[in-house]
């Protein structure tokens, strides 16, 4: 389950393989956050995405291929440039690790499509590595997925268990402006807390921030409808503790180790039991007791449907 350590999973094997274990990781913060973990522990590891610059990135590679790094973070939309596959056919890669492996699955088509392209990468090494897949987020049918579509070959499944006993759920159930009077009144008795609070959308996230923000709320928000250096601005706002509350749509959060968080409230009901779980899951990764609470109303039945339908 979240917050369990997943990463040890892949972190320690690869110190013991003889070559290098690529990290497929989908988000930005995540890697910065591991790499500088691991490299404060006298690990020597590196990341390659977007944030490098070109002179960065090439120096990264030049390191990478002396062998400098046990342990590469890269987002799945490199893998199949020329420039890394180039890498990849002249070094031993000894592992590869997918992270937050539910992407392949349910969010393939939608969050990051290049999770898709992973076993073409795979293929097209002259050497098949190890492959391991890692998730807080695996139904029978996503574990199916994972295994079918990254075409693992007599996989060893470990399903640890998803309860965490430090965390307590509730409903609410509550519609219109009483939702935003309970979260308002929620987080005044909370005040010395950190949490998150979901919308189904960027319409409803900008207004409980303005609503909250016009209280006297320490708020920020996050979604996709904000500039790239906006949403880094505000995630690490909330991260550092510069801010008390985060509003968000599932856009935030995946990967983020933040252990603080002590209530994760959901405005409207979420698009799938995966994602109540893996949104929640964000809340008391430090083993403290912490609040999930989900506020219902008819009308989100009508609105999930709406985000979850295809497209004609």
């Amino acid at each position: 389950p979240t917050g369990a350590g997943k990463s040890l999973c892949y972190q320690i094997p690869a110190l013991m393989l003889d070559g290098i274990t690529l990290v497929i990781s989908p988000l930005i913060s995540l890697m910065k956050d591991q790499v500088g973990s691991l490299n404060q522990a006298g690990i020597h590891a590196a990341y390659l995405n977007s944030s490098l610059t070109p002179g960065q990135y090439r120096k990264a590679l030049a390191f990478a291929r002396q062998g400098r790094y046990p342990i590469i973070y890269v987002a799945p939309e490199r893998l199949l440039t020329p420039e890394f596959l180039d890498f990849a056919m002249n070094v031993r890669i000894s592992m590869v690790a997918v992270d937050e492996a539910h992407c392949v699955s349910q969010w393939g088509q939608d969050f990051r499509p290049s999770y898709l392209k992973i076993v073409d990468f795979i293929d097209s090494l002259s050497e098949r590595p190890v492959v391991s897949a890692f998730t807080a987020t695996a139904t029978s049918e996503v574990k199916t997925d994972i295994e079918c579509i990254l075409k693992l070959k007599d996989p060893r499944v470990v399903v640890t268990g998803f309860d965490r006993k430090n965390l307590y759920y509730s409903v609410e159930h509550l519609s219109g402006k009483k939702k935003d009077a309970y979260i308002a009144g929620y987080i005044k008795e909370h005040m010395d807390e950190s949490g998150i609070i979901y919308c189904a959308t960027r319409k409803n996230v900008d207004k409980l921030y303005d609503e909250l923000g016009s209280l006297g709320i320490s708020v920020t928000k996050y979604h996709a409808g904000l500039d790239n250096e906006t949403r880094k601005q505000n995630q690490d706002d909330f991260i550092y503790d510069r801010v008390q509350v985060v509003i968000a749509t599932n856009a935030f959060g995946m990967g983020i180790d933040k252990s603080n968080v002590r209530y994760v409230i959901h405005y409207n009901m979420p698009q799938s039991m995966e994602n109540y779980y893996q949104e929640a899951g964000r809340a008391g990764r430090d083993g403290g007791e912490s609040q999930c609470i989900m506020l219902f109303s008819t009308q989100d039945v009508i609105i999930c449907l709406l985000y979850t339908s295809p497209s004609p």
